[in-house]
């Protein structure tokens, strides 16, 4: 089901399958900012990545002595949230732990994803809680796609002096790093750039980036220690997607506990990540 929250300057709808943003308009142009979906090319718009991000070495993981399997970026995505709240201009739904999940996943917890706007942004928080009586271990991100065109230019906040990792054709890290920024702010979107698959940078020194062209957003991504940057190549979107984890390398790691950039909760913490995504053109 979809559910619209909207200010005196945008109009946003959020599906509940996946919480995932379908919609965001603005009221002052008439210009839709978030990529339509479309099959042929790629049907997401905005997915939630939980509680892994990328694909799994072999599609497993280890936890406590057990194998466990999960899809790629985890089964958020793929799952249908509660709306816990929808008025104004202010949405917030969840998802919790049940049977299915606890067969990929063994460990209680509640997801929410909330969606505000001020002024001309888009705030989105998601919210881990461990509900259960061990620690537990996870991957956040976020995937939205933003409509754009080839020639676009994404600009960084400041310079950046960083290179980029790459995913090889059984969609898992490769040990080889390249060049992406040499003390540069710009990174033009070509019809070649994302034909090697997305672009994953750690190390920026920049919070923010803006995308420029005949729409521009400035997007907040905050801490969030891996930036991924992706399309399908020559496709008219650009995906901004901060992550709290990383894709698995070809290196098997015998606990999820020692995956890469993997976060962790003690029972009852909770963890929050938000991005913001602001209008200017």
């Amino acid at each position: 089901m979809f559910y619209k929250i909207e200010n005196d300057k945008l109009i946003c709808e959020i599906n509940s399958h996946g919480a995932e943003l379908h919609s965001l308009k603005s009221k002052e142009n008439g210009k839709e900012y978030i990529w339509y979906g479309r099959e042929e090319i790629w049907y997401g718009q905005a997915p939630i990545l939980f509680p892994v991000i990328g694909q799994l070495n072999s599609d497993r993981y280890f936890y406590g002595g057990k194998e466990y399997s999960l899809p790629k970026h985890g089964f958020a995505r793929k799952l249908e949230f509660e709306m816990k709240e929808c008025s104004g201009n202010k949405a917030v739904f969840s998802l919790e732990s049940s049977e299915e999940t606890l067969e990929k996943y063994p460990f209680e917890f509640e997801l929410l994803a909330e969606f505000r706007l001020e002024g001309k942004a888009l705030i989105n928080t998601l919210r881990v809680i461990n509900k259960d009586d061990k620690k537990m271990y996870f991957s956040i991100g976020a995937h939205p796609a933003f409509n754009c065109k080839v020639g676009d230019i994404i600009e960084f906040e400041k310079n950046e002096t960083v290179c980029t990792e790459r995913i090889d054709k059984t969609n898992l890290l490769m040990d080889e790093k390249f060049p992406l920024l040499d003390n540069e702010k710009e990174i033009v979107i070509t019809k070649e750039i994302f034909e090697p698959d997305a672009l994953i940078i750690s190390g920026l020194k920049s919070k923010k980036l803006r995308i420029k062209g005949d729409n521009e957003i400035e997007f907040t991504f905050g801490d969030a220690p891996v930036l991924g940057i992706w399309a399908k190549p020559g496709a008219p979107y650009v995906c901004i997607e901060p992550w709290h984890g990383i894709n698995d390398s070809h290196e098997v790691k015998e606990d999820i506990s020692l995956k890469r950039e993997i976060c962790s909760l003690e029972p009852g913490e909770r963890f929050d990540f938000t991005w913001k995504a602001e209008i200017i053109k």
